[in-house]
C-alpha cells in the first residue's frame, strides 16, 4: 500500500473506530473522578459507532445523522430484545452486530463533507461538560424516576415494556411507553461498568458535547453559514445554560425530556433543511428515524418541532413559490413515523385523566398552571405573554428581532423564523385554539410548545440583518444592547412564574412578524437581493451581546441541591439489592418508595402522583389514599390489594411500626433511621 492509498484510507476510516481501543483502556480507570469521566465517554462513543457507520452508508457525514441513527439503532435491538424477553446483553450484541456490518459499506461510500469548525465547537463543549461536572449534586426530581427505569433495564432479565414500571400491576406510561432513551443510558452504564446512578449523574457532561455540535451544524444548514452557525450556537446555549445559571438544562441533559429537545429536535431541524436543499432517499430515511426517535423518547415534542417546519412551508409557499414539493417531502418522511408511533400510544394516552379532561381536572390544571395562563373562561384561556419571553435577554431579542427577518424573506432561515415563529404564537397565544390544543396534549405539556419558537435562528438572522447596514458599528450595539437587556430582563427561571418576561416582546413577534410576512408576500419581487451579511460581524456581534448572560451565568455555576432529605441509607440499599429479590412489591411512604424504586430492581406500592401517570390502571392518587390510611393506623387492609412483600418504614413512624410488631412480625432489617418487615 502506498502513501496515496494509506492517506486515503486513513480518511475514509470513521473517527469513531478509536472507541473501541479506548473502552478497553478505559475499564482500567477507576469509577470516580477522571476515570469515571473516561469510562463514560468511551461508552458513549462506542454506541455512537453503529450510527456513524449506517450514516455513512448512506452517505451523510454529521452529527445529526449520527444521533438519530444510533438511537435508532438501540430502539431496533430493545424492540427484538423485547419482543424475545432477552436482556440488555442481547440489545447490546445486537446494536454493536448492525455496526459490523454496516462498516464494509461505510468504507466503499461516497460522503458529503462535513461543516469546517465542529472539532473547535466539540473542545468547546468539552469544556463545557468539565464545568458541569463539579455542580451536579444528587439525582433529584424527575432524575429519580428515570434512573428507576435504567436500573430495572440494567438488572432485569427477561424484559418486556412492562419492566421499567414503577407498579407491578400498573400501566405503561404514555411519554415513556417504549423507554428508547432509558435503554440508552442502560446501556451506557453497561459498557462503562458503572452503576446506573453514577450515568444519571454524570453523563451530561459527555453529552453537552455532542448536542453543541449538533446545533452548529444545524444552524450551518439553515443559514449555509459557518459565521451564523457560531451566532445560533451562542444563543442556544445561553438561553439553556448561561442565563439561568448553575448549567441550566445542561445538568439534566441525560434524562430524556431534555435530550430530545436539546438533541433531536436540532438534528430533526438541521436533516429536514439538507433535504429541502438537496432531497434523496437516504436523507429521507434519516429524517424517518429522527422523527421515530422522538416520537418515542418524548412524543409530545415530535409534535412541537413539526409546527415550525409546517410554517417554514407555508411561509415559502407564500414568499417564493418554491421548495414545495421538497417541504411536503420533507414532512412525510418525518412524520410517517411519529403518526404511527401516536397511533400505538393512542390507547395508553386516552387513559390518562389529562387526555380532553373532565371538568373537575381541568380546574385542577388551571390553578395548578395559573402563573402561565391568562384564563377567561375554563373553555377560553392562553398563554401568558411573559412565559414566551421568560428566558432571558437572549429570548427578548430574539422575539423583537422576527420582524427583520422580513427583509430576508426570500432566504430558507426567513421562512423559518416568520412561519415558525408566527404559527407557533398564533397557537399558545389564541383563546379559541389553545384550549383544543391542550385537551389534545395536556396542559402541562402544551406550555412547553412555546420554546419551539426558533429563538437562536431569529437572533442570528436578526444580527446578520442588522450587520448589513452597520457593519462593524454593530459590535459595540450589540454589546450595549446586551448589557441593557440582561440588567432589565435577567429571565424568570422558577417553577412558577413570578415577573415573567416583557409582554410586549412576544406581541412584536406575533404581530410584527405577521405583518413583516404579509409585506415581504406583497413585495417578494423587490426583496430578490441579499439583505443580510452572513459574516464574521455578526458571529462577533452575537458573542458580545452574550457576554454579560455568560459572566452572570458563570458566577451563579453552583449545584442545585447537594442533599437529598429523604436519601436512603447505605445500608438499606445494600439490603434491597442484596435480600429483597428481583420484582419484589415494596411499600413504604411516597418519598422512601420514589427512591426504592430507582435504587434497587424492585417494584413499589405506591409513589409520588406527580412523578406517576395518572392513568386508571396506575390511580396514584387511590395508591396515596390508601397509603394514608395504613400510615395512620398500621392496618394493612387498604395496601393488600397491591400485593406488598416487603413493608420499608422510617423509625419515626411509630404506628404502624407498633401495629406490625404487635401481629407477631419480626424485622428483617434495621438501622438508625430505617426498619424493614417481610409479609
Amino acid at each position: 500500500m502506498n502513501r496515496r492509498d494509506f492517506r486515503l484510507l486513513d480518511h475514509r476510516l470513521p473517527g469513531l473506530l478509536l472507541a473501541l481501543p479506548l473502552l478497553a483502556v478505559a475499564w482500567i480507570f477507576p469509577e470516580t473522578g477522571f476515570g469515571l469521566w473516561v469510562r463514560l465517554t468511551a461508552a458513549t462513543l462506542v454506541l455512537l459507532l453503529p450510527g456513524q457507520l449506517v450514516a455513512r452508508a448512506l452517505g451523510r457525514r454529521g452529527s445529526p445523522a449520527v444521533i438519530s441513527w444510533s438511537v435508532a439503532l438501540v430502539g431496533v435491538a430493545m424492540g427484538i430484545t423485547f419482543a424475545v424477553h432477552g436482556s440488555l446483553t442481547l440489545t447490546l450484541v445486537l446494536v454493536l452486530v448492525i455496526g459490523a456490518v454496516a462498516l464494509p459499506f461505510s468504507l466503499r461510500a461516497r460522503t458529503e463533507p462535513a461543516p469546517r469548525g465542529r472539532w473547535a465547537v466539540a473542545l468547546a463543549g468539552i469544556a463545557l461538560g468539565a464545568a458541569l461536572w463539579g455542580i451536579e449534586g444528587v439525582v433529584r426530581g424527575d432524575g429519580i424516576f428515570h434512573l428507576g427505569r435504567v436500573r430495572k433495564l440494567d438488572d432485569l432479565g427477561s424484559l418486556t415494556l412492562r419492566a421499567v414500571d414503577e407498579f407491578k400491576d400498573g400501566g405503561l406510561h404514555p411519554g415513556y411507553a417504549f423507554p428508547l432513551w432509558h435503554g440508552w443510558l442502560a446501556l451506557v452504564a453497561k459498557l462503562a461498568g458503572v452503576d446506573p446512578t453514577s450515568v444519571i449523574l454524570h453523563e451530561p457532561s459527555v453529552l453537552v458535547p455532542i448536542a453543541l455540535v449538533i446545533v452548529f451544524e444545524t444552524g450551518v444548514a439553515v443559514f449555509e453559514s459557518s459565521w451564523l452557525g457560531v451566532a445560533a450556537l451562542l444563543a442556544q446555549v445561553t438561553l439553556i445554560a448561561l442565563a439561568p445559571g448553575g448549567g441550566g438544562a445542561y445538568t439534566s441533559i441525560e434524562l430524556p425530556g431534555t435530550m430530545a429537545r436539546q438533541m433531536l429536535v436540532p438534528a430533526v431541524v438541521g436533516l429536514f433543511f439538507r433535504f429541502v436543499r438537496a432531497p434523496s432517499w437516504p436523507l429521507a430515511a434519516t429524517l424517518a428515524v429522527a422523527g421515530l426517535d422522538l416520537a418515542l423518547v418524548h412524543p409530545t415534542y415530535a409534535m412541537f418541532v413539526a409546527i415550525p417546519l409546517v410554517g417554514f412551508a407555508l411561509a415559502r409557499l407564500l414568499l417564493t413559490r418554491t421548495d414545495l414539493r421538497a417541504s411536503a417531502e420533507a414532512l412525510g418522511s418525518f412524520a410517517l413515523p411519529v403518526v404511527l408511533t401516536f397511533a400505538w400510544l393512542a390507547p395508553i394516552v386516552a387513559e390518562t385523566q389529562s387526555y380532553y379532561p373532565k371538568p373537575a381536572e381541568l380546574a385542577r390544571a388551571l390553578a395548578q398552571y395559573a402563573t402561565d395562563l391568562v384564563v377567561h373562561s375554563a373553555h377560553a384561556y392562553h398563554l401568558a405573554a411573559g412565559v414566551v419571553a421568560r428566558s432571558g435577554s437572549v429570548a427578548v431579542a430574539s422575539l423583537l428581532m422576527v420582524p427583520l427577518a422580513g427583509l430576508a424573506a426570500r432566504r430558507r432561515w426567513g421562512a423559518l423564523v416568520l412561519g415558525g415563529t408566527v404559527l407557533v404564537l398564533a397557537i399558545e397565544m389564541s383563546p379559541f385554539v389553545f384550549p383544543h390544543f391542550s385537551d389534545l396534549v395536556s396542559l402541562s405539556q402544551s406550555r412547553r410548545a412555546a420554546g419551539f419558537v426558533p429563538f437562536a435562528i431569529a437572533f442570528a438572522g436578526g444580527l446578520a440583518v442588522l450587520a448589513r447596514p452597520t457593519k462593524w458599528f454593530l459590535l459595540p450595539i450589540a454589546f450595549i444592547a446586551g448589557v441593557v437587556l440582561e440588567i432589565r430582563y435577567p429571565g424568570d427561571f422558577g417553577t412558577k412564574l413570578h415577573h415573567g418576561g416583557p409582554s410586549f416582546a412576544t406581541w412584536i413577534a406575533l404581530f410584527g412578524g405577521a405583518v413583516a410576512l404579509v409585506l415581504a408576500t406583497v413585495f417578494r419581487r423587490r426583496l430578490s437581493g441579499r439583505y443580510e451579511s452572513p459574516g464574521a460581524v455578526a458571529a462577533l456581534a452575537a458573542l458580545l451581546f452574550v457576554l454579560p448572560v455568560a459572566v452572570h451565568g458563570f458566577r451563579h455555576w453552583t449545584a442545585g441541591s447537594t442533599k437529598d432529605p429523604y436519601a436512603l441509607s447505605p445500608g438499606l440499599v445494600d439490603f434491597l439489592r442484596s435480600d429483597v429479590p428481583k420484582r419484589a412489591i415494596v411499600l413504604s411512604d411516597l418519598e422512601t418508595s420514589y427512591r426504592i424504586s430507582a435504587y434497587a430492581p424492585v417494584y413499589v406500592a405506591v409513589a409520588p402522583p406527580v412523578h406517576v401517570a395518572d392513568t386508571k390502571r396506575n390511580n396514584p392518587y387511590g395508591r396515596a389514599k390508601a397509603l394514608k390510611a395504613f400510615l395512620a393506623t398500621g392496618s394493612l387492609a387498604t395496601m393488600r390489594k397491591y400485593h406488598p412483600g416487603w413493608i420499608v418504614l422510617r423509625t419515626r413512624r411509630t404506628v404502624p411500626i407498633t401495629q406490625l410488631e404487635a401481629t407477631g412480625l419480626k424485622p428483617v432489617y434495621s438501622d438508625r433511621r430505617f426498619i424493614v418487615f417481610k409479609l
